[in-house]
Parts: structure tokens; C-alpha cells; sequence
């Protein structure tokens, strides 16, 4: 006999608030994890159909693993499992970051603090590090894409703006093998569409710019939850709403907690405009979201089919790998002063890229004491 609707509404409450409270690791944990939930244990869909949804948010803007959610509690409960999923996933990163978001406001300019935070600075460089070169080696498929990230990262490091970077390179990209493939081009307003939206801007700095600037980044965000740094130092550190020193912290920050490295924004919006600006973050940030898999779950099959989507998505994540190792450069420079930070940095990239990896929370939180014992000499 069939669940009730509300019971399985609360069955997917339960799960994805369960995962939200454990899934360290980042997205690709996330996925594992739900992968062994969803399909293994729980049998709400095939593998076969897993697949194709993960397939299907490599196609559209916003954090994957998130998506994800949203995906596999619609299919269990239709359109109300997608937000029950999506926002119980969503929930406790959220509460946990603001948390953290507040101690930081009021006690992080203490010695004490500073030393932990210190130590996890140059573990965040080796951890960004890792999905640069994971995600680089899984978005060049060829030497065009090569040569159009090569553009990209020139561009940045001269100081382009890098979601303008981003959109013009994923339209020309896709024009350009487009063209190559005789596809045709109808697919061009989406990209055009989210352009025109990044470019409107509000100026003073209150709830609501929080709100647009989160907003304008998660309509527009590709890859993993760590592209999302490079898109706040665009779009905060570059108009001096936010510093780069404010905004690594908040990297590390994002670290300790579970669920989506998203997150993030809740502690960036509370240093922009306190309780107001923490929520207008994080509502501005996952909105997109579940706008998006909301209109396009159920054109999952025809998107995988579009040539001229996939062009785009190639063409924007070899960009976004881009600009990533150009604000990983920036960074570096920002955050290795002194041997102590080198040190903790080479530990760091051992426990990335050696043989056998560290997990990312474990890596963070040893890092954290170390830079407070380093402290101590």
C-alpha cells in the first residue's frame, strides 16, 4: 500500500535533515552518501535514474549536492519533498554557521581565537587546491577549452570582473562549438538572460543588496560549493563590501560545519548586516536553487539530449577552474606570511594529494590546533 503523502513527507524531512547534520566532506561525499541512502537502502529510485539526476544538475547554475537533495525528495514526494529536502539538507549548516557567524563578530579579533583561525587559512589554500586540480582535470576535454581558460585566468588576474569572465566565456564557448557541431543557437537566451540579471546592481548596502548580491551569485553559480569563493570575491571583495581577509575566514569557517559548503553566505551576510543580512544571504543564495530544479526536473531527459546546454556547462566550468586558481593565487599571497603558515600549509597539501587523503573536517580541525600550538613558540 502506498504512503500517505504526509508520511512520506516526513520520512524525507528525516533523511535529508539526518545527512544535513552528518555529510562532511563536500559534494561529492554528500552525493556518496545519498547514493547509499536513497538508492541502496531505501530503494526511492534505481541507480540508472540517480545517475541521470546527478547528470542533470551539472546542467543548471547552483551547488550540486544540494540539488541533489531537492531531486531525490521529489521524486519521493513530489514538489513539496523538493523544498521539505531541500531545506531540512539546507537547515543545520545554516544554524551551525550562524552560530559561528556570531562568535566570530564578537570574539574574533581575540589572540586566542586568531591563533585557530590562523592554522586554518593555509588548509583551506591546500583543500581549494584539490578541487581546483579535480575539477581542471575533469573540465578540460580539449585543447579549445584549454586556451578559452587560459583567456579566462589572463583576464582575471588583470582584474576583470569574474562573473562578466564567467557568462562571456560559457556564450562564446558555446557559440563557438556550437557553430562547429551545426547545433542551433536557441539555447543562447538562458546565458544571456542570467547576464543581464548579474548586471543589475543595488548600491546602498543594506539587507536587500545582501539579498541581490546572493542572489545575482546563486543564479549564476556552476561546479562545486568552492567555485562560490571566487564568485564573492568578484562580486563583495572587488566592490569593497567585504574584505579578502573577511572572506578567507569565512572559507575556513565553512569548513567545520556539514551539509552545503553554501552555507558560507549566512556567515558572510551576518558580517555585512548582522541577523538581517544573515538570513538575506541565505535565502538569496539557495533560492535559485529550487527555482531551478523545480521548473527542470521534469525536462531531465530532454536537457541531457541538448548539445548547446552541454557546450555552455564545458565552456563555464573550464572558466570557473580559471578563476578559481587566480583568487587561489590571490589568496596565497594574502595568507603565507611566516614560516608557521608554511608549514601548515605543506602539512595541508600532504594531507590533500598524498596517498592516503585526509578527510576535509579532520584537516581543518587539525590545522586549527596546530596554528594555535605554532602560536604558542
Amino acid at each position: 500500500m502506498e504512503k500517505p503523502s504526509n508520511n512520506r513527507l516526513l520520512e524525507v524531512a528525516k533523511v535529508f535533515f539526518r545527512l544535513g547534520c552528518i555529510a562532511f566532506g563536500g559534494p561529492a561525499a554528500h552525493v556518496a552518501m545519498m547514493e547509499d541512502e536513497i538508492v541502496t537502502k531505501r530503494k526511492w529510485m534505481d541507480r540508472q535514474h540517480f545517475l541521470d539526476l546527478m547528470g542533470a544538475t551539472n546542467l543548471i547554475p547552483g551547488p550540486n549536492s544540494t540539488e541533489m537533495t531537492m531531486h531525490c525528495g521529489h521524486e519521493r514526494a513530489g514538489v513539496p519533498g523538493l523544498f521539505v529536502a531541500g531545506i531540512c539538507f539546507i537547515f543545520p549548516a545554516v544554524v551551525i554557521t550562524g552560530v559561528f557567524a556570531w562568535l566570530y563578530a564578537e570574539y574574533g579579533q581575540l589572540p586566542e581565537v586568531e591563533s585557530f583561525i590562523f592554522g586554518i587559512k593555509p588548509a583551506v589554500l591546500a583543500i581549494i587546491a584539490g578541487a581546483v586540480l579535480k575539477l581542471g582535470k575533469k573540465a578540460l576535454k580539449g585543447w579549445e577549452l584549454g586556451v578559452l581558460g587560459g583567456l579566462v585566468l589572463l583576464a582575471s588576474i588583470l582584474g576583470v570582473n569574474e562573473i562578466l569572465a564567467l557568462l562571456i566565456a560559457g556564450i562564446v564557448g558555446m557559440i563557438y562549438f556550437t557553430a562547429s557541431g551545426g547545433v542551433t543557437i536557441k539555447s543562447f537566451v538562458t546565458p544571456i538572460a542570467l547576464w543581464s540579471i548579474s548586471a543589475i546592481t543595488v548600491t546602498k548596502v543594506t539587507a536587500l543588496k545582501v539579498f541581490w548580491s546572493f542572489l545575482k551569485v546563486g543564479a549564476v553559480l556552476y561546479g562545486s560549493g568552492y567555485v562560490l569563493f571566487a564568485y564573492l570575491d568578484a562580486e563583495l571583495v572587488s566592490n569593497g563590501l567585504l574584505t579578502r581577509e573577511a572572506l578567507i575566514d569565512a572559507v575556513a569557517i565553512g569548513q567545520f560545519t556539514p551539509g552545503p559548503v553554501l552555507s558560507t553566505a549566512t556567515f558572510i551576510g551576518y558580517q555585512m548586516a548582522g541577523v538581517g543580512g544573515a538570513i538575506a544571504a541565505t535565502a538569496g543564495i539557495f533560492l535559485p536553487s529550487f527555482l531551478f530544479v523545480f521548473i527542470l526536473n521534469p525536462l531531465v531527459p530532454k536537457m541531457r539530449k541538448s548539445k548547446s546546454l552541454r557546450f555552455f556547462l564545458d565552456s563555464v566550468n573550464i572558466a570557473a577552474v580559471a578563476v578559481m586558481l587566480g583568487v587561489l593565487v590571490e589568496m596565497g599571497m594574502d595568507t603565507l606570511v611566516g614560516w608557521r603558515s608554511l608549514v601548515i600549509l605543506a602539512i595541508g597539501l600532504w594531507a590533500t594529494f598524498g596517498t592516503k587523503k585526509v578527510n576535509v573536517m579532520w584537516l581543518v580541525i587539525g590545522s586549527a590546533l596546530l596554528g594555535y600550538l605554532l602560536n604558542l613558540i
